[in-house]
């Protein structure tokens, strides 16, 4: 299964924004990488440049690469409603960001790898597919015999909770309420700038 295993503060370096989570190494150097550093910053970026740079940023957020990141695209244009607000749901329903949302993991990356080694249930079966589509209604938890993992229970010690999920910290399962509104999406995200790259 093909996933970036790269370095990840360098990336997010490149965007200036922490876009993996909390990183340590970020906050001590938020610079561009490479060898001039802020002076790279005074040049000044054409529109595609811009568009180029959003889309790569929401990739790596999300940790979906090129063709299925296109294919999650396609899928948008084809949905009621606007385009960039489509993708970003459809992004937001991956049952590896659900598990993040939830708290079950520190970060994304952490979830997709909790979701491939069959962590965890999607309406009570295992599901080991990080791509598979939420819906509202389905219920998300942690295999009994793996409730004890470390990294689930440091993960959860501190649980951001939003308002399109439910989860029950003592059983360690969540619910999926509906499909958030654009406005609860946290991240940083210029989702227009994508549209208009794949619209060229």
């Amino acid at each position: 299964m093909a996933r970036y295993t790269g370095p990840s503060t360098k990336i997010a370096r490149k965007f200036g924004e922490a876009i993996f989570g909390g990183d340590k190494y970020f906050e001590k150097r938020n610079v561009p990488p490479g060898q001039h550093g802020l002076a790279a910053k005074r040049k000044k970026q054409k529109e595609y440049g811009n568009q180029l740079k959003e889309k790569q940023k929401v990739k790596y957020m999300y940790g979906v690469l090129e063709r299925q990141f296109r294919n999650t695209y396609n899928k948008a244009t084809r949905m009621a409603g606007q385009k960039g607000e489509n993708l970003l749901l459809l992004l937001e329903s991956r049952l590896d960001n659900v598990v993040y949302r939830l708290g079950i993991a520190p970060t994304r990356a952490a979830a997709r790898q909790l979701v491939n080694h069959h962590h965890i249930t999607l309406n009570g079966a295992v599901n080991s597919i990080a791509s598979t589509q939420v819906k509202p209604g389905d219920v998300i938890a942690v295999r009994e015999r793996s409730k004890s993992l470390e990294v689930i229970q440091n993960s959860v010690a501190s649980v951001t909770k939003y308002s399109w999920l439910d989860f029950d910290v003592k059983a360690l399962s969540g619910k999926f309420l509906n499909v958030p509104a654009r406005t609860e999406i946290p991240e940083n995200i210029n989702e227009q700038l994508i549209v208009d790259l794949y619209s060229k």
